[in-house]
């Protein structure tokens, strides 16, 4: 396989070219795909992947190519995407008219026109026949299919930059979704506050997992934040914790603070006379935050994988 497409969630699917076709990368080809005959971008292969390719028996599906796309195939297309607007804002006004609970998120027609697909969102089920009713008279002679996705797909396929800075994880590289909950933000002693730990789609940050097994084998050999210790320094107790660096933070008796190296402290069965303030990191709330915080977890209409 010389050539691939990037289709959805990050996947790519290689292209069976036809022998009397010559194709470059980047060229714009249509293709025949699940959905129906669709323009993509031709992308290059590198050599090991498609040589992974032949030899792995969980290829991608292959899509076959029926044409590069001419100069009037491009114009076509954009007047696909105009008429993908368009349908939106219909099939927008009509939601907003049978008074549906769900978001309309994105709109796409098929470059042989014989399928439109609405994509929404939604919290719980929605009773749409009235709604495809409808849009079977707006629509003619063309099937259409409404789609139900969950906030994270959402997401993925409006595409964004995160508060990193970078594009979206979900949008770049990530092809499946990782169960997440706040446990994993507490573990590795992040703020726990809705605009510091939870990404665009309203959820937990797919990144919190990125590191998590770093942090718990650090935190081995770590004593609890407020348990007694004999440090070089005497007796005291534990204040903070720095995973990464293995570093203890203890009050000791004498009222000072200092950092120890965990491999130099020893956990005690002492009463010490050392009252210590708790690190608001795992409990620092923003007043403006009147959110639940277990609502970031993930739930059923988190991903769907439906797009």
């Amino acid at each position: 396989m010389k050539y691939a497409v990037e289709y959805i969630k990050n996947t790519f699917n290689p292209l069976e070219v036809p022998e009397t076709l010559n194709i470059e990368n980047g060229q714009m080809v249509l293709a025949r795909t699940p959905k129906g005959e669709e323009a993509l971008k031709a992308i290059l292969v590198n050599s090991n992947i498609s040589e992974r390719w032949k030899n792995s028996k969980s290829t991608p599906e292959a899509f076959s190519v029926i044409r590069v796309l001419s100069q009037r195939d491009l114009q076509t297309l954009e007047e696909i995407k105009k008429e993908e607007v368009e349908s939106f804002f219909k099939c927008k006004a009509l939601i907003e008219q049978h008074k549906l609970v769900m978001n309309l998120v994105q709109c796409r027609i098929t470059f042989d026109r014989r399928k439109i697909t609405f994509y929404y969102t939604a919290p719980e089920r929605v009773d749409f026949r009235a709604l495809l009713k409808d849009l079977t008279q707006v629509f003619t002679r063309v099937r259409i299919d409404l789609r139900h996705i969950g906030v994270r797909d959402e997401t993925s396929i409006m595409e964004g930059c995160g508060v990193c800075g970078r594009p979206f994880c979900c949008s770049s590289f990530l092809r499946k979704f990782a169960t997440i909950n706040v446990k994993l933000a507490k573990d590795q002693g992040m703020p726990i506050a809705p605009g510091k730990i939870s990404g665009t789609c309203g959820r937990l940050l797919c990144c919190l997992t990125y590191e998590y097994s770093n942090y718990i084998d650090a935190a081995k050999g770590m004593p609890p934040i407020g348990s007694s210790v004999m440090t070089p320094d005497g007796l005291g107790k534990v204040c903070y914790l720095q995973f990464l660096s293995g570093k203890v933070a203890v009050k000791t008796e004498d009222g000072k603070t200092k950092e120890f190296s965990k491999t130099d402290i020893e956990m005690v069965d002492a009463d010490v006379n050392v009252e210590i303030d708790i690190p608001v990191i795992n409990t620092y709330t923003d007043e403006n935050d009147n959110i639940d915080i277990k609502q970031l977890e993930d739930d059923k209409n988190s991903s769907t994988g439906n797009v």
